[in-house]
């Protein structure tokens, strides 16, 4: 499979830098190609086409930070210190790759509809996650029982999503994985029963 490949991988961290720090309209996959070390016609090999790029990076990447937040949040004894993982890992991850961070808040938003819908379309396993930590919370009376599933899960996503654009966004000037217990207490506050 493609993905195993080492100049598969290799194209993709190429890809992270070279989009990070020109912006995804203007990386051509020349750029990418030299920045990756192979010829351009050998970028043809594993993708189809730039957008192709954009999407195959964003699901590697995204698989990888699904992958490790699932595992860490699985030795976590509780919905509520289940949260606190993926809020804080979600933080971790993107605090320690500045390219990948540039990549996934600002140069994902700026792509077209077909390309947001295959991009929305790798979120899903990362919802689901949400999704099973917020039934879990319900399941352990932790939670409300009258959350609505689709509001919350957007409210955690969406608030997690945006402290991290912001931090992008202020050229990292602050310590986003600090942030996570004050994101965590607000969270749990919201969602726990009174």
């Amino acid at each position: 499979m493609k993905k195993n490949k080492p100049k598969y991988k290799q194209i993709i961290e190429a890809a992270v830098e070279v989009i990070a720090e020109n912006g995804y309209h203007a990386s051509q996959v020349s750029k990418i190609a030299k920045k990756a070390g192979v010829a351009d016609g050998t970028i043809y090999l594993y993708f189809a086409n730039k957008e192709d790029i954009l999407v195959s990076l964003f699901e590697e990447k995204m698989g990888q930070f699904v992958e490790q937040i699932a595992i860490s949040i699985d030795k976590k004894h509780n919905a509520s210190e289940k949260l606190h993982t993926l809020i804080e890992m979600h933080f971790h991850q993107l605090a320690q790759d500045h390219n990948l961070a540039i990549v996934t808040q600002l140069e994902l938003r700026q792509s077209n509809t077909d390309l947001r819908l295959k991009i929305n379309s790798v979120l899903k396993p990362y919802l689901a996650v949400i999704d099973n930590l917020i039934l879990e919370g319900i399941e352990e009376h932790i939670f409300q029982e009258s959350l609505n599933l689709p509001l919350v899960r957007q409210m955690i996503f969406g608030t997690l999503d945006e402290i991290v654009t912001n931090w992008v966004m202020k050229e990292q000037k602050y310590d986003l994985v600090s942030q996570a217990p004050q994101v965590h207490r607000l969270l749990i506050n919201g969602l726990s029963v009174k």
